[in-house]
């Protein structure tokens, strides 16, 4: 939003300079982009007289001009202007000057072998009008005595430009910013001046407004403006428009732009004689066309707001008008349009087809409902002092009622809240202040919301507003606890960060990527929930929410083995989502594995990553994360985005209501699609929402190992039992016989086939046996040879394989 000082001076009455207002705008968090000087670039353009026209030797269309600038010798310019004459003043840019309208910057250059000394401008390159018939003529009585002297007058006027969040649409108007200003005591608000216009009660051009049901419309207000001369803006208005960086086109349109950037109300001005009957508020037809104010076609889709007449759609509402009914110079009757356009339905139609304007920018973020009134009114009151004419009586129709807010707000929030307190005399005047009506109920106050404040909605808002404007500055500065008596962090923030530690130091590198993913890979990995697609992505293959951390992890891992990385290992802890609704997500922890462990190692034989190694790293994870081993149940239960033989999952504590974690190898199918040149890929996901912390502490919580002065002895078993028999319950039963002496229950062989009864498999397990106390001796270790031998076969029905 672009400002200056003198425009904001026509609502604001103030003693402070350019600087401290400046300065107060970034203190009320209206940001300060940039300050530039108006002048910069026109102060080199001169008024000029040519004292000799002559046609170019070498082009029929192009003249040679000698041009009095003020200084003793001429200057030569060659132009094509059919105008251009002996005797004209015109307007002279020399080189080193940059085109306004262009931004072309002007050289000394040889055209058709004669040297030219700069140009002679026409007003639309000037950005003073459309006119680019011929060069700019000048007034001989007002212009003769300045020649040689700067068409554009010197002026240290500065334009600032104002960063306005979304949220502050009431501030993309001069008016608005200056009632903030004004309400952090930088001055006081002036008091909108009206003229008390003569309205006539019956339009002389009947024009009827018809509003359908369903559109985007919720307010529609009009005024007739007959027998108007459309001219040229005066001075005051050309100023302010170009000031903002526009340029004036005719009295009539540069009022409905002032009206816009002044008091943030978008117009229309519409040639009444042009308007088919009356104007239907309506949604359009998918295939309608129209050509717009930019001079291009635009082909419509179903369901756009556009106000149209009984010949076809005339503009978009609230984005753009059409030139069919476009106001000219010769225009003798105005129609304005004030309106109130939902913010959704601008924005969708503006994003279909890629049209951006000044007022499809205000709609799109709400604007105040309730100023039709006074758009209309500031418009025509412009219109009859500066063209003339007679306004009709106003013309507002509503589709719904808008009424302004109340919230109740209690004052001993601010403290609560801010750490400071403010006195409730000074919260009520900066709150009437911003627009606020205030009444005083016990102890609350009922704050009625300013119509042009939809941002507004809850206590918080009210102490964000008072804070502002009584000054972030006034927030006390307060050192932290030295002894802090609780930890920063609860238990499930712990938990998140320790898990974050363990799997990097298994050599696992962290990844953040998007919550968004592509939904070609992320229906790979869905097992029972729907997939999320985004409405407005932000890119075509970013265009759902992931239901799984795999689905980006495997595009990178891919990558970077397209890069000629061979043995990677990703992982990511953060969302995954199951819901489009607040809440319906959870935190994981995923992770890949591929190529080969050891590849380089001269002491080790390399092999590929394989099930057990994704095992590994899940188990010591919630092992050192103080989980107990001996309690984690797995079985094989697990998505179908695993290879279903070579996957787990695990429960913890023998709860087997919540999945701890899966771990496997992804499936074969799921590589074949991605086409991902790997000998293996394993993974593996850990689900933080479905694991309670320890009592342990996890500052350094490390994997226990209990280690004994005295020998061990291994014994090796092998049983034969049922095939569909679990592995881990073996193993649990034959750690439960004595916890004391059997430290290691390892699996080192699974056998089915010959001399095996059909149905049934041979397990090969070995036993570490250790005492902390004493050396055992022989009988020691037959004991519990025999009690490991008794108690798998009471537990399990399993005999010893002899």
């Amino acid at each position: 939003m672009k400002i200056t000082t003198t425009w904001l001076k026509d609502h604001l009455d103030t003693k402070l300079n350019e600087n401290q207002i400046i300065d107060k705008l970034t203190d009320i968090g209206l940001e300060v982009e940039s300050v530039d000087s108006q002048s910069n670039n026109l102060d080199s353009f001169l008024v000029a007289r040519i004292t000799r026209a002559e046609k170019h030797p070498n082009a029929d269309r192009l003249k040679v001009c000698d041009v009095d600038i003020g200084t003793k010798n001429p200057v030569k310019v060659v132009c094509g202007a059919p105008n251009a004459k002996e005797g004209l003043l015109t307007i002279y840019a020399p080189p080193g000057a940059t085109i306004p309208k262009n931004q072309m910057k002007l050289v000394v250059s040889k055209i058709r072998g004669v040297t030219s000394y700069g140009m002679l401008c026409s007003e639309s390159e000037l950005n003073l009008s459309d006119e680019s018939d011929g060069i700019t003529e000048l007034s001989n009585t007002k212009y003769n005595s300045k020649i040689g002297k700067n068409y554009f007058p010197k002026s240290n006027l500065k334009v600032i430009d104002i960063s306005i969040t979304p949220n502050r649409a009431d501030c993309l108007g001069v008016r608005g910013v200056a009632r903030d200003l004004a309400a952090a005591g930088a001055g006081k608000l002036r008091n909108i001046k009206q003229e008390k216009l003569t309205k006539k009660k019956k339009q002389n051009i009947p024009i009827k407004i018809t509003k359908e049901k369903n559109q985007g419309c919720a307010i529609f207000g009009s005024c007739l403006v007959t027998g108007v001369k459309n001219t040229e803006s005066p001075k005051w208005l050309k100023e302010k428009i170009i000031s903002l960086g526009q340029k004036p086109i005719s009295a009539i349109v540069d009022i409905t732009n002032y009206v816009m950037f002044d008091l943030n109300r978008p117009l229309h001005a519409y040639d009444a004689d042009k308007i088919d009957k009356g104007i239907i508020v309506r949604n359009s037809k998918k295939g309608e066309t129209f050509k717009a104010l930019d001079n291009k076609d635009y082909k419509l889709e179903n369901e756009m707001c556009v106000i149209s007449d009984n010949s076809g759609v005339l503009g978009l509402g609230g984005i753009i008008g059409g030139t069919r009914s476009g106001t000219e110079f010769d225009t003798k009757n105005v129609l304005i349009e004030a309106a109130y356009f939902n913010p959704r339905s601008i924005r969708k139609t503006s994003k279909i087809l890629n049209i951006e304007t000044d007022a499809k920018f205000r709609f799109e973020r709400g604007i105040d409902p309730l100023s039709i009134d006074l758009g209309l009114q500031k418009a025509a009151e412009l219109i009859k002092n500066i063209c003339g004419g007679e306004i009709s009586k106003l013309d507002i129709q509503k589709s719904e009622n808008i009424k302004n807010n109340l919230i109740k707000f209690d004052p001993a929030l601010f403290k609560k809240i801010t750490g400071f307190q403010i006195d409730q005399k000074e919260m009520i005047k900066i709150l009437t202040n911003l627009g606020f009506g205030i009444k005083k109920e016990k102890k609350a106050l009922v704050l009625k919301i300013p119509s042009w404040r939809s941002d507004i909605e809850q206590e918080i808002d009210i102490i964000e507003e008072l804070v502002r404007i009584h000054g972030y500055d006034q927030i006390r500065i307060i050192e932290p606890e030295k002894n802090r008596k609780k930890s920063t962090l609860n238990g499930k923030q712990k938990l998140f960060h320790f898990l974050q530690r363990s799997i990097a130091s298994k050599g696992y590198l962290e990844t953040i990527t998007w919550s968004f993913t592509d939904s070609k890979i992320n229906q790979l990995f869905i097992e029972k929930n729907k997939e999320i697609k985004i409405v407005n992505p932000i890119s075509a293959d970013l265009d759902v929410l992931r239901n799984s951390i795999f689905s980006n992890l495997i595009i990178y891992l891919n990558k970077n083995l397209d890069r000629g990385f061979k043995d990677i290992a990703l992982f990511e802890i953060g969302p995954v989502f199951f819901g489009s609704q607040p809440g319906q997500q959870e935190t994981v922890v995923s992770g890949l594995r591929s190529g080969k462990i050891s590849r380089l190692s001269w002491i080790e034989k390399d092999r590929i990553v394989d099930v057990f190694d994704a095992k590994k790293d899940v188990i010591q994870s919630l092992v050192e994360a103080g989980f107990n081993q001996n309690k984690l149940y797995i079985d094989d239960k697990t998505p179908s985005y695993y290879h279903p033989g070579k996957s787990g999952r695990i429960f913890l504590n023998n709860d087997k209501k919540k999945v701890a974690a899966f771990f496997g190898e992804i499936h074969p199918n799921i590589l074949k699609k991605i086409d991902i040149k790997t000998e293996s890929l394993v993974g593996f996901e850990i689900f933080l929402d479905n694991i309670k912390q320890t009592k342990k502490s996890l500052n350094n919580q490390k994997a226990q190992y209990q280690y004994s002065d005295f020998q061990k002895s291994e014994r090796d078993f092998a049983f034969v039992i049922n095939k569909n028999f679990k592995v881990q319950e073996l193993i649990e039963t034959i750690s439960s016989v004595d916890k004391n002496l059997i430290k290691a229950v390892k699996v080192f062989d699974v056998y089915q086939g010959e001399n095996i009864p059909e149905g049934q498999k041979s397990i090969a397990l070995n036993v570490t046996i250790q005492s902390s106390e004493k050396t055992l001796k022989d009988e020691d270790l037959e004991r519990i040879n025999q009690l490991i031998i008794s108690t798998v076969e009471e537990k399990t029905g399993a005999k010893i394989r002899s």
